[in-house]
């Protein structure tokens, strides 16, 4: 069991890295404001599926610059009903931008099914049940619901590649335990502490070595 005086250590290791993010061009991503999945909207369930459908292997920065266009050939995810009714065009003309069918098609299914469905029967689902239930759509699979629903509002951390170094290098053997730890310590919600480490991760290359110098206990 970690101790007080590792738990500190950790915790002084965290703020660190978040000063060095909200001292960056990504610090308006920090004191934003967190989603409800309560009130997401049929549009932003869209939008948020299909960058994660997207970025799944992906580095950010190319699906960041592609996304808007890809936005565009998707009618800016303004209504499932509206996708699968122009389905074909909208997976032609985005396929022109992001050269992976197999992912687009995703994106379409995807619209598909909420319109099928209804978003309100979904949306319900998810809040009760999110890892179980976003992982029936394609490319959603058990890391990629975690991000996703952490996009969508769910108060849950993604185990991505970074975080799962950090919580390793640190001691923990699985991400959760790792953010919860922090987020109760400071009372800081877990989505941001989430979004503060990977952030921390992609400005800094040895960003483990902040937090393996912690000499935190299993």
């Amino acid at each position: 069991m970690m101790n007080d005086r590792d738990e500190a250590r950790l915790v002084q290791a965290y703020l660190a890295a978040k000063k060095v993010v909200l001292r960056s061009h990504f610090a308006a991503e920090v004191v934003a404001a967190l989603p409800d999945p309560h009130k997401m909207q049929e549009n932003q369930f869209l939008r948020e599926l299909a960058w994660v459908v997207l970025s799944s292997g992906m580095a950010e920065a190319v699906v960041r610059l592609k996304f808007p266009f890809i936005s565009v050939e998707f009618l800016e995810f303004i209504s499932a009903k509206a996708i699968a009714d122009q389905k074909d065009e909208c997976i032609a003309g985005a396929f022109v931008h992001f050269r992976n069918k197999p992912k687009i098609t995703a994106i379409a299914y995807a619209a598909e099914r909420i319109a099928h469905e209804g978003f309100g029967s979904i949306q319900t689902s998810v809040i009760d049940n999110p890892i179980m239930e976003l992982q029936k759509f394609p490319f959603i699979g058990p890391v990629t619901a975690y991000h996703l629903a952490k996009n969508l509002g769910v108060r849950t951390a993604k185990p991505d590649r970074h975080l799962v170094r950090l919580a390793r290098v640190s001691g923990f053997a699985d991400v959760q335990p790792f953010c919860q730890l922090i987020s109760a310590y400071i009372g800081e919600d877990i989505r941001l502490v989430d979004l503060v480490l990977w952030r921390y991760a992609t400005l800094n290359r040895h960003y483990a070595s902040l937090f393996s110098t912690t000499s935190l206990a299993n």
